[in-house]
């Protein structure tokens, strides 16, 4: 059984920071084989890419509208992701989700496991 699960969500200004955290556990789940990400769900929206980053930390990407703000980050040794988020503007404010994939992708739909979610709210 693999589970993946967020913390670190919460109510912030706008301009603020929040760390979110993916902490990934299961037997025989490999961490470093599988590309981690972050999406995010606001509500009546589709779900959006925000982050990813490759099973060796040398490829990092991120979708435009948070491009320059927030920082994705991992430890296979310990099995966390991170997403630092810096300059928090209401238009972030969603559920982040953190999700694995075996593929190399950015599409939602190529992720073989996802956590639960964290609220993040951005108050103007």
């Amino acid at each position: 059984q693999v589970q993946l699960v967020e913390s670190g969500g919460g109510l912030v200004q706008t301009g603020g920071s929040l760390r979110l955290s993916c902490a990934v556990s299961g037997r025989t789940f490999i961490i470093g084989s599988y590309v981690m990400g972050w999406f995010r769900q606001a509500p009546g929206k589709e779900r959006e890419f925000v982050a990813a980053i490759s099973r060796n930390s040398v490829s990092k990407y991120y979708g435009d509208s948070v491009k320059g703000r927030f920082t994705i980050s991992r430890d296979n040794a310990e099995n966390t992701v991170t997403l630092q988020m810096n300059s928090l503007k209401p238009e972030d404010t969603a559920v982040y989700y953190c999700a694995a994939s075996r593929a190399s992708s950015l599409y939602a739909r190529e992720y073989d496991y996802w956590g639960q979610g964290t609220q993040v709210t951005v108050s103007s």
